[in-house]
């Protein structure tokens, strides 16, 4: 399927801290949207405004980013979809950390955000990496479960469903059932229900 996400290649953008809750990521006046269009401007919103422009998401060096580098406990908080939503419409396709929250982590499977884990100590050498050299290009591989830069390579962790799930495309429900629509029309054909007169 194309919905397969196997690797993710670009720029990091480094975001140190435990216990970044979704109100942070998307504050709670942004969830009267009818859609989730524009919300990838309002990602960390208040944290941005309290830090004058001195945010990894503000600051210049990590624009276009593909993979967020984190702390533990990432995503806690409430278990609204508007943050992964948020953080996937500023541009990024995966996330490594060293722990995330069971639903923010769920919901960023449900939308093909990839979300991993690692060390701490790994995790430091990424945003150290990063913050030293923005212009790096990582490379995260879901199928090797490794996540790579100019000669460091490490290890990451995914249960093994979530894994099947990225790397299948199976968390892109919409895109099965497009697939499958021939199977599904004859199947359809065969319901008694759905041939009523």
């Amino acid at each position: 399927m194309s919905s397969e996400v196997k690797i993710i290649r670009g720029r990091g953008i480094p975001l140190v801290g435990n216990d970044i809750d979704t109100d942070r990521i998307i504050p709670a006046r942004f969830l009267r949207c009818v859609t989730f269009d524009g919300l990838g401007e309002q990602v960390f919103k208040d944290d941005r405004a309290q830090s004058n422009g001195t945010h990894p998401f503000d600051q210049p060096q990590y624009q276009e980013a593909k993979l967020l580098v984190v702390n533990a406990n990432f995503g806690c908080g409430s278990s609204r979809e508007h943050a992964p939503q948020a953080i996937a419409r500023w541009g990024i396709d995966g996330i490594i950390g060293e722990s995330f929250a069971e639903i923010f982590f769920g919901n960023c499977v449900a939308m093909g955000v990839a979300c991993v884990t690692a060390d701490p100590a790994t995790v430091k050498t990424l945003q150290e990496a990063i913050a030293l050299h923005p212009n790096l290009e990582m490379t995260l591989d879901l199928q090797t479960r490794q996540v790579q830069f100019q000669g460091f390579s490490a290890s990451v962790n995914m249960e093994a469903g979530p894994h099947q799930m990225l790397t299948t495309g199976t968390w892109d429900t919409c895109g099965q059932l497009v697939s499958n629509r021939d199977a599904i029309r004859i199947t359809a054909a065969k319901l008694p229900y759905l041939a009523w007169k």
